[in-house]
């Protein structure tokens, strides 16, 4: 099992965070995870990105080359990378910030109001990990004891409930197919 994960959108989304917390939950499931992370010169506004690679085999190359998994938080990032997502891998998008009809080709298309949610939850800044909580969904093998222990790891205290949430919530618009 090998699945190469890109998470794109801009600065100050939570990209990075998601795809760190990712990371950390493949390994703490005993799988094997690179992840790597670029961004803009500012922290916020500019083009953000998580790559991350999960296997239980060995990783020899740290960059993804063609995603199964492309999470795109905006339209920029939608338009930048998915011409690097597998034909029939799945692209993730928010509805409300990326147009749909903009995916031609062979993919798998799923929409997840992630903004919109996390506002319903009550904190817009966990918009990141309502999208993980569908990254957590396709990819099937991290357990939450796993997940949980990562994003312990990787959030501070006070906010373990409510990203834990966001996940849960974030899961729940992935339909088994």
């Amino acid at each position: 099992m090998r699945i190469e994960v890109r998470i794109a959108g801009t600065g100050g989304m939570g990209a990075v965070l998601a795809g760190v917390v990712l990371g950390h939950a493949a390994v703490k499931a005993g799988l094997n995870a690179v992840q790597s992370q670029s961004y803009g010169s500012e922290a916020r506004g500019t083009a953000a990105k998580s790559e991350v690679i999960i296997s239980d085999g060995d990783i020899h190359y740290p960059k993804v080359r063609k995603s199964d998994i492309l999470v795109a938080m905006s339209q920029k990032a939608l338009d930048l990378y998915l011409s690097d997502a597998k034909g029939g891998s799945t692209v993730i998008i928010d509805p409300d910030l990326v147009d749909a009809t903009s995916v031609s080709g062979d993919f798998i298309v799923q929409t997840v109001p992630a903004m919109r949610t996390a506002d319903k939850i009550g904190l817009r800044l966990v918009s990141n990990m309502v999208m993980l909580g569908a990254i957590i969904k396709n990819v099937g093998t991290i357990p939450d004891e796993a997940l949980e222990a990562a994003v312990k790891a990787s959030v501070p205290a006070r906010y373990l409930d409510i990203n834990m949430n966001a996940i849960h919530v974030g899961a729940e618009f992935i339909q088994p197919p």
